[in-house]
């Protein structure tokens, strides 16, 4: 049986923000500025709101998968992303595709661009959902791949990482 990837959307190159920073900017270029969305939060007390948690195991209980999965669409409707954990994924493998993850951003720009999205794809290292030439953008640069299953892996990405971000990458 053949299995078709899933398109989520098409975007537009756009410069790298790293790179932009590196050029003395005095101002945050006008296509970065968002003057219609609130400040971010920026409080570290109790009463900031906290990153929903969501439980794997839980979500996998036929006794709590129903409250789970409602905690789990709040969590994507209203936040967009969330914490999930008991998901058997070792501590020690996130933290180093953490310090991997960081690492590649440290990269020279020709490195990382060996790893940079195709036009029209939104995989690989740049920002996404670039749709037109006046979109407002985010300030970040990104690193978005699929390593399984397999055969949704887009051939010139995980080979053109650093050899030990491949390795804790590669299944």
């Amino acid at each position: 049986m053949e299995t078709k990837a899933i398109s989520f959307g098409r975007t537009m190159a756009v410069p790298n923000v790293q790179e932009l920073a590196k050029n003395s900017l005095t101002n945050v270029p006008p296509r970065y500025v968002h003057l219609d969305q609130d400040p971010p939060i920026i409080s570290l007390n109790s009463s900031s709101p906290q990153v929903p948690v969501i439980d794997m195991q839980r979500l996998l209980s036929q006794d709590f998968m129903d409250s789970e999965l409602q905690k789990l669409d709040q969590a994507c409707r209203e936040w967009g992303f969330f914490q999930l954990i008991n998901h058997e994924v070792s501590s020690r493998l996130v933290e180093k595709v953490k310090l991997e993850s960081e690492e590649f951003f440290k990269l020279p720009i020709e490195e990382k661009n060996k790893c940079r999205q195709k036009e029209g794809d939104l995989k690989g290292y740049g920002n996404v959902f670039v749709m037109s030439e006046d979109q407002k953008l985010h300030w970040s640069d990104r690193l978005y791949i699929t390593t399984s299953p397999p055969h949704l892996r887009k051939p010139h990405l995980i080979p053109n990482l650093p050899p030990s971000f491949r390795f804790s990458l590669s299944p």
